[in-house]
Order: structure tokens, then sequence, then C-alpha cells
């Protein structure tokens, strides 16, 4: 099991790292120092990221900031995400300082909070070319890539910035919680189970919860819920909407109505009209 940190294995040589994930993606919450772009060419499943629970399909690219806690939880095994990792680090303070390194500082300071938009021919393009050039040429076209995705209409993962680095015990911890959660949010949860997790009582383990995430432990399970159900109304539109909120841990159909509307701004039905294949 990954726990926070995790340390990407880049070459020592180079700035940039390309990697492609295939099957099952990432499992366990994790942090790095690398700013991370991805492109998920294939699947859906949910992202939590820093405070905040999303679900993530087919031509999105999502970027995380440096040190923003997050995983990945793949609703099948087939998953195809191509990723570029990159430190300010790397480049040096020298370089930053110059005209043609402020559009990375630049980018750092702007992606701290993770954001996701669509893929466009270009953006893939982009990612191709970073895959199969090599020196400046793999540079200049990762500085494409970053201008692009600064300029283009994007939603923000998190409603906050981590300024500090999670320690090792408080990421196995939370990876905890988030793993109980990502696999038992289809039934019902109680705080019993969380404090026996978290060696806490169910008070001081809600305390600790909203702490480090600035928000209630059932908010962030509601978020989960309503993060499958956006996966399960776009990728299977065949079942039927009461399935969907079975399927993600409602007793009540009108339960769910009224959960997925007060989050997502939009009923089941109409955000499956919107998303219709």
């Amino acid at each position: 099991m990954r726990v926070l940190p995790f340390k990407i294995p880049k070459p020592s040589n180079s700035a940039i790292l390309f990697q492609v994930d295939q099957g099952v993606l990432y499992n366990a919450l994790h942090h790095h120092e690398e700013i991370q772009i991805s492109y998920i060419k294939k699947g859906t499943g949910t992202l939590v990221a820093g405070d905040t629970v999303h679900s993530f399909s087919a031509g999105e690219v999502i970027v995380l900031g440096s040190f923003q806690p997050h995983v990945f939880n793949s609703d099948t095994a087939d998953c195809l995400m191509y990723s570029v990792f990159f430190s300010t680090v790397s480049f040096g303070d020298i370089f930053l300082q110059l005209e043609e390194g402020k559009g990375i500082a630049d980018f750092n300071a702007f992606a701290k909070a993770g954001f996701k938009t669509s893929i466009t021919p270009e953006i893939a393009s982009l990612f191709q070319h970073i895959n199969t050039a090599q020196g400046m040429h793999r540079l200049g076209h990762f500085i494409d890539l970053i201008t692009v995705l600064k300029i283009k209409k994007s939603i923000s993962l998190s409603t906050f910035i981590y300024e500090r680095h999670i320690s090792e015990k408080d990421g196995k911890r939370m990876s905890a919680i988030f793993d109980f959660t990502l696999a038992n949010y289809r039934r019902e949860v109680h705080l019993n189970d969380l404090a026996s997790l978290t060696s806490m009582t169910p008070h001081s383990f809600c305390k600790y919860f909203k702490q480090r995430t600035n928000k209630s432990y059932f908010s962030f399970l509601t978020e989960v819920r309503i993060a499958h159900a956006c996966s399960l109304l776009e990728a299977q539109q065949e079942i039927s909407i009461a399935d969907v909120a079975d399927r993600c841990g409602y007793k009540t159909l009108s339960h769910f109505n009224k959960s997925f509307k007060k989050l997502m701004k939009i009923t089941p039905s109409a955000y499956r009209n919107k998303n219709r294949l």
C-alpha cells in the first residue's frame, strides 16, 4: 500500500517524467513534491484531491498541485492514464527567474489547489510529443502544455491549499480512512466504525477529520457517494436512477435526489441528460 509521502521515481538528469498507468489506478492516499498533469485516456472512477471528491472519466485532464494529497479509485481494471510529473526545484531558481522560466513558476502557483479540464486535440498531441521528444524539444512541448492549460477553462479540485506537508503517521491514518470509505460507501457507515479504525473516540475522530479536511466526515462521505453516482449516470445510462441511488448507499430515492441536487446544483435526471453519450 502506498502512503504519504510518495516519491516519484524520476531520473536525476531529467526535469520532466512521462508515465503511463494501465489497469487499476492508484489505490491509496499519497502525495509527492512533483506537480502532476494527467490525461485520462480510458476509464472512470473517483478522485479524492485535498479536501474534495470528484468523479473522473475519459477525456479529462487532471492537474494536482505539489504535495496535494490525492487518490485515484478506478471503477474498472481497464483504465489508461498518461501523466507528466515535474518539480520547479528541478529547473533551478536562476532559470525560473528568467523570462523563459516564469511560465513554469506561474503554473506552479496556479495549480496549487489542483484543477481539471477537458482534453482537446492540441493537448492530446502535446502529451504525445512530451512522451517521444528529447532534450529542448521536450521542454518546449512541456511549456506549450502548461501555457495552454493555464488559460483553458477549468474546474478547481480543492477548496483550500495544503500549506504543510503531511506526516507519515497522519498519512497512514488518513489513507486508512479514505480506503475504508471508498470500500464501504455503498452501505450504512457509522462513526463507531471510523473511531475503531483510527483508535479514537467518535468525538475525537470527528475533530481530527475536520481539522485535516476542513469538512465533516459525513460531508466527505456524501461527496464520495455523489461522485460515484455521477460516474454511473454517465457510463451506465441503461440503469435507473433508483438503481444508481441504491448502488451509492442511499436507502431512498428522495434522499439521493436531495443530496445530489444540493451538491451538484442539478437533478440526477438533468445531469444524465446533460452528459448523455
